[in-house]
């Protein structure tokens, strides 16, 4: 079975919730970003299908393949 996993700094690339890649180092070390409901500060964090980050009042579930 593939590894469904992405890291949280790649995500947030990808949700359009960042303008940029080096903007997640720095909205992750202000505790700007939630996953779950709780701040996360490591950007390297692992997410899988059906983990909601918020940043900034958006929010971005991890979904699943197909």
């Amino acid at each position: 079975m593939r590894d469904r996993s992405i890291r949280l700094g790649q995500f947030l690339k990808l949700a359009n919730l960042i303008e940029n890649g080096s903007d997640a180092k720095l909205v992750t070390a202000d505790g700007a970003v939630s996953v779950n409901g709780e701040v996360e500060t490591r950007r390297g964090r692992q997410l899988v299908p059906g983990d909601v980050v918020a940043l900034g009042g958006l929010t971005a579930r991890v979904a699943g393949e197909g």
